[in-house]
């Protein structure tokens, strides 16, 4: 590449970079450490390229400036918790937009291939679910409480219980992108499967309507929260297996830390839900409004958090960014 294509290319972001690492005490440490990562890499580009030139002691002096602001000793500002949910995580969302997108593809699929197998194989229920939930299920139906599993133990106990449980679904999936995002496709399957299977069952016994309501009170959330670690495994994976222009070490360590933010993110959501599953999803005798509100919330607050901010937030860093290039 010819050096002043390769200045005309990253001049404005340099500028921008000038910019930030001037305002350095009021920036994120992951949006510095983003900015180093992309400086080294030019840096090192124009000094295989360029070693004489001037951009490349530029480059030189700049990446020397913001490493220093980076490591400065500063006491981390209380403000960073609140730009880490409004700003940071909507943006790694956005970032990561195409990986969250095929998680959640990927789940919807083999939620379909689950309900659809239990109508070709009766035993499929028996397979997935096991003997023991299938026989208690069917007698809960012929007594007239389909759903009643959820009201058999104590609200605390069963909260607790199903919240360890699910973090540790949420973060094996998660964990799985170290082994490529085939990991966590798997663990994507292995759930979607489990959840069409449970939908499915119930339609068979002609319950659907019913138990289809009293799951998705907690369910919303919690389907939501598998896609979304598998979305972060996804992010997590694509990392180191597909590195572009940074070296796997750098593009892994840029990938990790979307991806965990998006993780860390999803938790309270996952907590959430396993105290709509112990308290809420039990009491079948709530008036359906409340119950479908209850849903359609879960749903619209999934939908602004991790669909609409992430967009909206993108587009105000765009701004800012041309402003301060002008």
């Amino acid at each position: 590449m010819r050096e002043a294509v390769f200045i005309r290319q990253n001049i404005r972001k340099w500028k921008e970079y000038e910019y930030v690492t001037d305002m350095a005490e009021s920036q994120s440490p992951d949006v510095l450490a983003d900015m180093y990562t992309d400086l080294t890499a030019d840096l090192a580009f124009s000094q295989t390229h360029y070693p004489d030139s001037r951009i490349t002691t530029y480059l030189n002096n700049l990446t020397l400036l913001l490493h220093t602001e980076m490591y400065r000793g500063r006491r981390e500002k209380w403000s960073r918790v609140l730009t880490f949910w409004t700003r940071e995580v909507p943006q790694a969302v956005y970032d990561s937009r195409r990986a969250m997108l095929s998680a959640a593809v990927v789940l919807l699929i083999f939620i379909g291939i689950g309900a659809w197998s239990v109508f070709g194989d009766d035993e499929m229920a028996r397979v997935v679910l096991g003997d023991g939930y299938v026989d208690m299920t069917i007698e809960n139906i012929r007594n007239g409480n389909p759903t009643d599993v959820y009201d058999g133990e104590n609200e605390m106990a069963m909260t607790l219980w199903i919240m360890f449980n699910n973090l540790f679904v949420g973060v094996y999936t998660f964990c799985l992108g170290l082994f490529t995002p085939l990991g966590t496709a798997w663990s994507l399957m292995h759930n979607g499967v489990m959840v069409g299977v449970f939908i499915s069952f119930f339609a068979q016994y002609g319950v659907f309507q019913e138990s289809f309501l009293a799951v998705m009170q907690h369910g919303t959330l919690e389907i939501s929260t598998i896609a979304l670690e598998g979305g972060a495994g996804f992010v997590l994976g694509s990392g180191w297996l597909f590195p572009g222009t940074y070296s796997r070490m750098q593009s892994f360590l840029r990938g990790a830390r979307r991806a965990l933010k998006i993780a860390i993110s999803v938790m309270p959501f996952t907590i959430v839900a396993a105290v709509f599953e112990g308290f809420l999803t039990r009491h079948t005798e709530l008036p359906d409004a409340l119950r479908w509100m209850v849903v359609l919330l879960s749903a619209a607050v999934i939908l602004f958090y991790y669909v609409y901010l992430p967009i909206r937030v993108n587009r105000l860093n765009h701004e800012q960014a041309k402003e301060t290039t002008e």
